[in-house]
């Protein structure tokens, strides 16, 4: 398996728990193997599997909840 990973700048994120909806989301998402969140710097990094998922559902799936990518 082809792990690659993907930086998604996200504006609107500013706590932690802002962090964790989004780690959650993505965690539930097949093909999603890590999610790091940070507020401070405005960023997403998740490692995933690019067969499984791909960097267009990512960006949906933290737009869904309700931020801007």
């Amino acid at each position: 398996v082809t792990m690659k990973k993907t930086i998604v700048k996200v504006k609107g994120m500013h706590c932690k728990s802002c962090e964790m909806l989004i780690k959650d989301a993505l965690e539930e998402e097949k093909g999603v193997s890590r999610v790091n969140a940070s507020y401070e710097n405005g960023e997403v990094i998740v490692i995933y599997d690019h067969e499984k998922i791909n960097e267009n559902k990512i960006k949906s799936i933290i737009k869904e909840e309700g931020f801007e990518v």
